[in-house]
């Protein structure tokens, strides 16, 4: 019989009727552009039915409308992190667990896990006024994702499932369908992603950029003025719904950029068309505009924690948080401590294809790395830098995941230098150097450059740690700060023997999360960045896996895309866990670690606690900052 499970508009956390037509309540800022004639009233700005956001729920104080978000970012292309804020998607994870909810979508059918119809609001406008339809989703698929000059690779690895691609459709103006012989299980939490899979486009704004639909002369002009090489990119350069470089790209997000990326400054005002409201009528976001000023990333704590900002996370490590509560003394703001839900704050990646010999064989050796992780004094580590509040053990889920298993995070992390001994001996690495170092066969002594992408010094300050517990079993560690390209290429490279990076993104990992991170899937694995190539290429670059671990961690995770229920995904998932614990792919050495987030005192609807995460999470994105509001004192 086929199973069927229908996502509804109203989920658990957004049910609720709209409000009549009449009852909706103007945007001030807005109102006067109504009243000349420039924008439509908000009632038809909105869907026929828009997305109200159950407000009891959520724990969502009513707002009132105004005011100005202030935030710092390092980087001018730090502007895609207000897509990662705003968070309007086609799908979104409500936040106190996670499901899949609609939010741009009116809802989603999903058939036997293989076939999904999603079905758009009936008036849903892009920020410009124009109508958001099926035809942008035929446009990106048809135009797009299949069209050999903008994307030479075809469409996302997503769209395929063993080889076959999606089979698209569109049913009517509001309803598309993606239908494969085999269950996707990917395919929606891509769509609710931090980044997401994007896939539909503004067409009505491309297709000026699009050698099919543009008239040639017009098209060679526009190519020349952007002094650009091709119509293609030219077209990828105008097209990037993530990046927020295009201030004339429409888009669903509750702000739009106004202003080129080369400013100092960048300014995000409201879209007119957004399509959420609060249960009183209000058009959301509440706030007006938001204002991100790039600064040094080493000044960002500092310029936080003299009031510049009203809302920030984002480069504010754990080591700031004293600096920050003293401010507060000052600057009316509040420093509040979110959990981390990576699987490893910090954990060592040995890369197990490095190109030197000898070097790849010790780290294919799981007696090694067992024999690393042994020798890590973890509670010192917490102690010393955490002052005793994160949590220690391996890279994988935390207890408050179902997947969670005691067994698993505490494998090979006990410190136990004698048991480190033991395994070194047994490898034969028993001659030493004069500094008592264990040395190589050919001589070498058994030095291990750790490289980090430079980013923060929190990453140094652990190493020498790990360095004075890694010299009692006789290794030698050195760091080396690389900036984060060189970092990465390196490491693709196989010229880097281990490095350091966070762990595994979502800590939190249900049956029917991905579990493609535990598996050698991409190259962008730190431990294996050649098998993952080789999987990410289906073979045609990159190296196939020659662990017999590494096999059976990629035929579970296929099995797991192929599984029929949740039981069967979750089977998988455990066994690919423990696998993952045993061999020590990765070296965990700390999670959990409180992540500071500074709130101007006046800014609503923050939570006091909350998850700080990139996916799932997108960071503020699953607390819906379009609810977000300035009180009394506001600016």
């Amino acid at each position: 019989m086929m199973r069927r499970l229908l996502v509804a508009i109203c989920g658990c956390l957004l049910s609720g009727a709209a409000p009549a037509a009449d009852g909706y309540i103007e945007t001030p800022e807005l109102a006067a552009r109504v009243a000349a004639g420039d924008l439509p009233p908000v009632a038809e700005r909105l869907p026929e039915v828009p997305r109200m956001l159950d407000f009891a729920a959520l724990g969502l104080e009513p707002g009132v409308h105004g005011g100005v978000i202030r935030t710092l970012m390092a980087r001018a292309k730090d502007a895609r992190q207000l897509t990662v804020y705003g968070y309007a998607r086609l799908l979104v994870r409500e936040p106190n667990g996670f499901s899949l909810e609609p939010d741009i979508l009116e809802s989603v059918e999903v058939e036997e896990g293989r076939v999904f119809t999603l079905r758009l609001r009936a008036g849903h406008r892009w920020s410009d006024g124009h109508p958001f339809t099926t035809d942008d989703f035929r446009y990106w698929w048809e135009d797009v994702a299949n069209n050999p000059e903008l994307s030479p690779a075809g469409p996302p690895v997503v769209m395929r499932v063993d080889g076959e691609l999606a089979r698209f459709s569109v049913l009517d103006n509001r309803t598309v369908q993606y239908r494969w012989s085999r269950p996707n299980p990917d395919f929606l939490p891509r769509l609710a992603a931090a980044r997401p899979l994007y896939i539909y486009r503004p067409a009505h704004y491309l297709r000026r950029f699009h050698a099919a639909h543009a008239d040639p002369a017009e098209l060679e002009h526009r190519v020349r003025e952007a002094g650009q090489r091709s119509w293609s990119a030219l077209h990828n350069k105008r097209d990037n719904l993530y990046r927020n470089d295009n201030p004339d790209l429409p888009v669903l997000q509750p702000w739009r950029i106004v202003t080129a990326l080369s400013s100092s400054r960048l300014v995000f005002r409201r879209n007119p068309y957004f399509h959420r409201v609060d249960p009183a009528g209000r058009q959301l976001p509440y706030v007006d505009s938001w204002l991100v000023d790039v600064a040094n990333n080493r000044l960002i704590a500092a310029k936080a924690g003299t009031g510049e900002a009203d809302l920030q996370a984002r480069y504010l490590r754990f080591d700031d948080y004293t600096f920050l509560r003293g401010g507060e003394e000052r600057w009316p703001y509040e420093t509040r401590l979110w959990q981390t839900a990576k699987g490893a704050h910090l954990a060592l990646y040995p890369n197990l294809n490095v190109k030197d010999p000898l070097l790849r064989q010790l780290m294919r050796d799981v007696r090694f790395r067992r024999a690393l992780s042994l020798a890590v004094h973890r509670h010192e580590l917490n102690q010393v830098v955490y002052y005793g509040l994160a949590l220690v053990g391996n890279n994988t889920t935390l207890p408050e995941s179902p997947l969670y298993r005691e067994e698993n995070r505490f494998a090979w992390t006990r410190h136990d230098p004698d048991a480190a001994n033991r395994l070194l001996d047994e490898i034969g690495l028993v001659e030493r150097d004069s500094r008592g170092v264990r040395m190589l066969p050919d001589g070498r002594s058994l030095e291990i450059i750790v490289e980090t992408a430079g980013e923060s010094t929190e990453q140094t300050d652990v190493l020498e740690l790990v360095h004075d517990s890694w010299l009692e079993v006789g290794i030698k560690l050195y760091s080396r700060p690389l900036e984060r390209t060189v970092f990465r290429n390196r490491i693709f490279a196989g010229a880097t023997a281990m490095s350091i990076w966070s762990g595994v993104e979502n800590g939190l990992a249900t049956p029917d999360s991905s579990p493609a991170e535990f598996a050698p899937t991409t190259q962008l694995s730190l431990q294996w960045p050649r098998w993952g190539q080789h999987y990410e290429t289906r073979g045609t670059s990159g190296e196939a896996p020659d662990l017999e671990p590494a096999r059976e961690l990629l035929a579970l995770y296929r099995a797991w895309r192929s599984a029929a229920d949740r039981r069967e995904r979750e089977r998988s998932w455990r066994r690919m866990l423990e696998i993952h614990a045993d061999q020590v792919f990765t070296i965990g050495l700390i999670a959990a670690v409180p992540q500071p987030v500074v709130v101007a005192a006046s800014l609503r609807n923050v939570p006091e606690r909350g998850i700080w995460n990139w996916d799932p999470g997108a960071h503020f994105g699953i607390y819906c900052p379009d609810t977000f509001w300035f009180g009394t004192g506001d600016r």
